[in-house]
């Protein structure tokens, strides 16, 4: 169903109306074909640049849309419900982003970022590595200075767009300690630059992850983003605004849920009734309704909170870790309202539950999502 949203704007709804109908057009009759082949879909990205929903928090003088976050995860949310794989990638790429539009100089800025927020530049966001996740102060790929630039060595990944990007925001040493990690605007083809084969995911078929090889590969000087040695202040800057949009998406995954289980438990009959009227399927689907609204509010009250210019860290990490707990039951449920056809691919509640479990993993684990709340009680 169609969530009533509260909306800060007429401008605003007119917006979440046109995601609703691209989304209804372009990514809900392509999902279950690219999802269950694992291709990606071509030409999608440069559709949801051109009606403007890739750069929609940036100013529009660099031909963002200047919308405040609270809009934005909900055109996020509205894209999620249809195609998950496309909304965490939309979110990535609004990640990828930031550094340039943070840190960068204004030269930078007019050269790149226009093509960038108008999905003529697609974007991916590589700062982990195989042995550095959460842990990003330990990152080993080096960018050594050269004449004119940077020659980048190493291997990073877990990369979401890995080999389609156009560009990647990546982390790379070029000092030892927590203050020698720089931040690179590299461009996605490079010579000295290959990457792995897509890894076999759980779910998110649709939109590759791979590793990065950096063999020797060599940035201009001009793809340096802020000074050196500032790389993870620029990387823990972007990663609220981040864990927001996979809280969002996460959110509209379980929207996406509880719309299914609610129309088979509307037309699905046991007993002479309809399930829904049974009050053990009745209640499991209210609790599942709490949830979903209960999530929604969690990241909206966070999203204001950045738009209002209030601290909003320990919120992002609330709701990143309310929202995708909230996914990954919401969906087991949904399997369990559908009962034997919910484990069967006839029904899309199955994808919902396996695309889940990865929203609790990415943009920081719950694990360190608790750190990072319960730190901020101790201070």
């Amino acid at each position: 169903m169609d969530v009533d949203r509260l909306l800060p704007t007429p401008e605003a709804a007119d917006l979440i109306a046109l995601t609703r109908e691209i989304a209804d057009k372009e990514l809900a009759p392509r999902v279950e074909e690219h999802e269950n082949a694992e291709t990606y879909p071509e030409g999608l990205f440069a559709t949801l640049g051109r009606a403007g929903l890739l750069g929609l928090v940036y100013p529009e003088e660099y031909g963002g849309g200047a919308q405040p976050y609270e809009v934005y995860l909900q055109v996020l949310e509205e894209l999620a419900t249809r195609w998950a794989a496309v909304a965490v990638a939309t979110s990535v790429h609004t990640l990828a982003c930031h550094p340039l539009y943070a840190f960068g100089t204004e030269a930078q800025k007019e050269r790149w970022l226009p093509a960038m927020l108008a999905g003529e530049a697609i974007g991916g966001y590589s700062l982990s590595e195989p042995q550095a996740g959460s842990d990003a102060a330990s990152l080993t790929c080096k960018a050594e200075p050269v004449d004119g630039g940077y020659r980048v060595t190493g291997t990073k990944a877990w990369i979401t767009h890995g080999g389609k990007a156009d560009f990647y925001a990546l982390f790379a040493r070029t000092a030892p300690g927590t203050r020698g990690v720089s931040c690179f605007l590299a461009p996605g083809a490079a010579d000295g630059l290959t990457f792995g084969a897509p890894e076999r995911k759980m779910g998110l078929h649709a939109v590759p992850t791979t590793a990065a090889y950096w063999d020797g590969a060599v940035l201009d000087a001009d793809r340096l983003i802020g000074a050196e040695g500032q790389g993870l202040q620029i990387a823990f800057s972007a990663l609220d605004c981040g864990r927001l949009g996979i809280a969002a998406c996460a959110t509209g995954l379980a929207q996406a849920a509880l719309d299914t289980a609610v129309a088979y438990a509307n037309e699905r009959t046991a007993f002479g009734r309809r399930i829904i009227d049974h009050q053990g399927l009745g209640f499991l689907l209210a609790d599942m309704a709490a949830a979903v609204d209960s999530a929604r509010a969690t990241y909206l009250d966070a999203a204001r909170r950045r738009d209002r210019g209030r601290p909003f860290s320990r919120q992002a990490s609330v709701a990143k870790l309310v929202c995708t707990d909230t996914a990954m039951k919401v969906t087991t449920d949904a399997v369990q309202v559908l009962g034997g056809y919910g484990y069967t691919r006839d029904f899309p509640v199955e994808r919902y539950m396996r695309e889940a479990k990865i929203m609790q993993i990415f943009e920081g684990t719950n694990q360190i999502q608790r750190l990072v709340i319960s730190r901020g009680l101790a201070a």
